[in-house]
């Protein structure tokens, strides 16, 4: 008798999920973007929420909430309503660098989160200046290590993916180049522009105009394939560098306690928003790669981030601001 009333009690208790997952969406989705209007990860979630209103019947709303480099629109996933109508597209930098950089942030990034899936790739080029004179990575690596010391790498700011990629090459190349932040990429390039400084890894539309133009120099990519907007690009496996792989990434997430009937719903519209071709050819456009895994593995490739990006900052000595 006591069982029956404690499963019928479970019943009770589960029939509200239950139903609301069956109803879910019944009003507009929010998908917050915790950098402001423009960006990549700002374009890859209008791209894909346009699709998913379609696909869903319901709005999607994008709400724009800047700030910490990505962790103030993280935290406020990771705190919002836990059914299904909060969600994120957040960043690599948000999800898998931060934990490292600060003492501490407002959520933990394994376990605060519903990891829906990895929406998109955008890979960072090795550029190098006009002054530079160096067409690929080896004479760039010869170039650093005939003048140590001499050779500088910008960066949009402390602690970002431009910033780790560089010390990623500075550790594998074994080479002694000087990093030069500056508050976010459009200042990096055009002092790079002007040869102030002599090499960046960037995000593919970023300096993509300027490489097209003949202005800068793209030495190599930093991912695991050549881009189509890039071809002739090798990318740094190619050039003898295969643990240099950096790519800004962006991926959707849910607050952690979401039902997970709600989760399938939402990942079944955002791989199949995904797959229009419109979506597709928008993205691509932007130097981005989609990918579109399961939860599992979008968990999997969070954790695995965390520790690669970890050791880059440990072994670095990177520290906050530097």
């Amino acid at each position: 008798m006591h069982l029956l009333r404690a499963l019928f009690g479970l019943a009770l208790l589960l029939a509200p999920a239950a139903a609301a997952a069956q109803d879910f969406p019944s009003r507009p989705i929010r998908i917050v973007v915790p950098f402001p209007p423009g960006g990549p990860n700002d374009i890859i979630a209008r791209t894909v929420g346009q699709r998913m209103s379609e696909l869903l019947g319901q709005p999607v709303l994008i709400d724009n909430r800047g700030g910490a480099g990505g962790v103030l629109g993280t935290d406020a996933v990771a705190k919002a309503e836990p059914d299904g109508y909060t969600i994120g597209i957040t960043s690599a930098g948000a999800l898998a660098i931060s934990s490292s950089l600060q003492e501490k942030i407002p959520y933990d990034p394994l376990k605060d989160f519903k990891p829906i899936t990895l929406v998109a790739k955008v890979p960072e080029i090795l550029a190098v200046a006009p002054n530079v004179k160096a067409t690929t990575v080896a004479e760039l690596v010869a170039l650093a290590k005939a003048k140590p010391g001499d050779i500088s790498f910008a960066s949009s700011g402390p602690g970002s993916m431009p910033h780790l990629a560089g010390e990623l090459f500075k550790i594998k190349a074994g080479i002694d180049i000087v990093h030069i932040p500056y508050r976010g990429a459009a200042p990096a390039v055009t002092d790079l522009l002007a040869s102030q400084v002599h090499m960046v890894f960037l995000d593919v539309p970023v300096l993509l105009p300027h490489i097209r133009s003949g202005k800068l120099k793209a030495v190599a990519i930093g991912s695991r394939e050549r881009l189509d907007s890039v071809k002739d690009v090798p990318t740094t496996a190619e050039a003898g560098y295969p643990e240099v792989e950096a790519e800004n990434w962006y991926g959707m997430v849910a607050p952690a306690a979401t039902p997970p009937a709600i989760v399938e719903k939402i990942h079944k519209a955002t791989i199949e928003a995904m797959k229009s071709p419109d979506v597709k050819d928008k993205l691509a456009a932007q130097g981005a790669v989609l990918v579109g895994d399961t939860p599992d593995a979008f968990a999997a490739y969070i954790r695995s981030e965390i520790d690669k990006w970890r050791k880059v900052v440990e072994a670095a000595g990177v520290k906050p601001g530097n």
